[in-house]
């Protein structure tokens, strides 16, 4: 992901795994969540028990279909309707290793969009989204314009969609709204990364969808089928 020099998110451990090509490349890797798809153990269930797990699971799909039915992103329901974007047992397992890897990929980000807005904070991936799509601006006006619009949606007392910002912060950016800079934001947007890494990112992790996708991946989740 193309950050500034300076847009340091977080410091996770490094490891070393040996590519397909023999040569050693560095990965990164957060200590205190998964590496992997998380497996469940092999055991024996009764009658009862897997009635209940089907129970569960269709709750679940209900659930799911539900958010991507009222959510308001089009291109995110196409994206989770077709399968060739369903990601591979590698692409979950990046997923895990840092929010940063989870957000690179397509599907990742729209699965975590979906989760979040099961939490009812979908606000903070749309801001952090947002200041993605600001940071690429180059004319003035657009500044002004598209600096204007992310105040009044996110930023504002009262806003629509106001995310969790210290005065200092929010000070800083209506001191810029007059000659905006595309970095004018920075400082927001990586205190909302922060608050996803540290909050939400470690759920959906442990969540049922991320567990689903897993399946997925691994060719076991057949009533993921659309």
């Amino acid at each position: 992901m193309d950050w500034p020099p300076s847009a340091t998110f977080s410091s996770p451990n490094t490891a070393t795994r040996i590519s397909s090509s023999g040569s050693p490349a560095r990965i990164t890797r957060r200590s205190s969540l998964p590496s992997e798809c998380p497996r469940e153990p092999r055991r024996f269930m009764s009658s009862s028990s897997r009635q209940d797990l089907l129970k569960r699971r269709k709750n679940w799909r209900n659930r799911i279909r539900f958010l991507l039915k009222t959510n308001s992103s089009k291109s995110v329901l196409r994206l989770i309707q077709n399968r060739s974007y369903r990601p591979s047992a590698d692409d979950v397992n990046q997923w895990a290793q840092s929010l940063d890897k989870l957000l690179g990929h397509k599907y990742g980000k729209a699965a975590f969009c979906i989760f979040l807005k099961s939490e009812f904070c979908e606000e903070n991936i749309e801001f952090w989204t947002a200041c993605e799509d600001f940071r690429t601006l180059t004319s003035h006006k657009e500044l002004v314009s598209k600096a204007s619009g992310l105040y009044e949606d996110f930023i504002k007392s009262e806003a629509p969609k106001e995310i969790n910002l210290d005065f200092h912060t929010k000070n800083a950016i209506v001191q810029s709204l007059h000659d905006p800079t595309a970095t004018s934001f920075l400082a927001a947007q990586r205190k909302v990364y922060s608050l996803m890494e540290n909050n939400s990112y470690p759920r959906f992790i442990q969540s049922d969808l991320y567990k689903e996708l897993c399946a997925v991946a691994r060719g076991e989740g057949k009533h993921m089928k659309h």
